[in-house]
């Protein structure tokens, strides 16, 4: 069976995986250009519970969040974290946030990563359990992004 699930199957699942008595850890983002920081994230994010799943942002809801952005499109980004031995399923959000997409799976642990104060972490007011996981220092897409475009003007 695909990692990548529609809303609709995602809910199957979960529903499935909680009846079964699994827990459930859910976390999203663009994860644009995947780095060492993400994949360690994704490790920590899985560690607590038995069962991770990504809230992708779309293309449309990447576009509309970070200007010139996505790099690399919805389905390549899903394939990507999808092979993931840390990630278990992935779905994509068109909504600036996943609120909605919370509220129709009700995982059992969101995280994100980094200077998120628990409280502000979109949809913390559904689950049980929430997490701010660090980020690993001095590598982010944006700055990958820098990297390559002054590496670019130095040639010029």
């Amino acid at each position: 069976m695909s990692k990548i699930l529609s809303r609709d199957e995602l809910r199957k699942v979960v529903t499935k995986l909680k009846s079964e008595g699994k827990k459930t850890v859910f976390t999203n983002g663009c994860f644009d250009l995947l780095h060492v920081g993400h994949v360690r994230y994704l490790k920590e994010a899985r560690k607590l519970g038995d069962i991770l799943i990504i809230g992708l942002n779309s293309d449309v809801s990447v576009s509309s969040l970070k200007p010139q952005r996505p790099i690399n499109e919805e389905a390549h980004r899903a394939e990507v974290l999808a092979s993931l031995e840390a990630v278990d399923y992935v779905t994509l959000f068109s909504e600036n946030t996943p609120h909605e997409l919370i509220k129709s799976i009700r995982p059992d642990v969101l995280v994100k990563g980094g200077d998120w104060n628990k409280e502000d972490i979109v949809g913390s007011d559904i689950v049980s359990e929430v997490h701010s996981l660090p980020y690993v220092a001095g590598v982010s897409t944006t700055g990958i992004i820098e990297k390559i475009l002054n590496s670019k003007e130095s040639k010029h």
